[in-house]
C-alpha cells in the first residue's frame, strides 16, 4: 500500500502570497484601496485554485489498482517498474519521453517512476509519474518492502 499527495512546495504558497501583496501595493496605493482590494483578492483565489488543483494530485498503490492523477489502471497491466532519481528522472519526463507515455509531471519533484503497461488495448507504452519516494513508489508497484528514510 501506499499513498502520495504531491502538494505544491511552502516556497510556491510564499511567492504566491508576495505577488498577492506585491499587486494590492501596486494598484491599491496610486490609484484606489478598493479597486487594490479586487485585484489581490481575484489574484489571491486565482493562485489558491491553481495550487490546490495542481498540487491536488494523488498516487495510490492498493492490491487492486494504481492510481496516477485523474487515471487509474488494474496492476495486472503493470509491468516493469523503474525508480528515477536525478538526471535520469529529468531526461525521462524530457529528450526521452515517449509522446503516447502517460505523464503525471510535478516540476517540483525530484523523482519519479516509471510503468511499463502491458495491457494491448491501452495506446500509452508506460506510465510516468513524479513522486517524491520514487524507491518506497517502485518497491509498492513490484510488492517488495523497502525502509523509509
Amino acid at each position: 500500500m501506499y499513498r502520495e499527495s504531491l502538494r505544491v512546495p511552502v516556497s510556491w504558497w510564499i511567492i504566491a502570497a508576495v505577488t498577492v501583496i506585491t499587486l494590492f501595493v501596486i494598484v491599491a496605493v496610486p490609484v484606489d484601496t478598493v479597486a487594490g482590494a479586487i485585484v489581490g483578492g481575484l489574484a489571491a483565489v486565482l493562485l489558491l485554485t491553481l495550487f490546490l488543483r495542481y498540487g491536488g494530485a494523488r498516487v495510490e498503490v492498493d492490491d487492486r489498482r494504481l492510481r496516477a492523477g485523474r487515471a487509474e489502471i488494474d496492476r495486472t497491466y503493470l509491468g516493469d517498474v523503474e525508480a528515477l532519481t536525478g538526471d535520469a528522472a529529468r531526461h525521462a519526463f524530457g529528450r526521452d519521453c515517449d509522446p503516447k507515455a502517460y505523464l503525471v509531471l510535478r516540476s517540483y519533484l525530484p523523482g519519479a517512476v516509471r510503468v511499463q503497461i502491458t495491457d494491448p488495448g491501452d495506446p500509452a507504452p508506460y506510465w510516468l509519474i513524479a513522486t517524491r519516494h520514487p524507491e518506497r513508489l517502485a518497491a509498492a508497484l513490484s510488492g517488495h518492502r523497502v525502509a523509509r528514510s
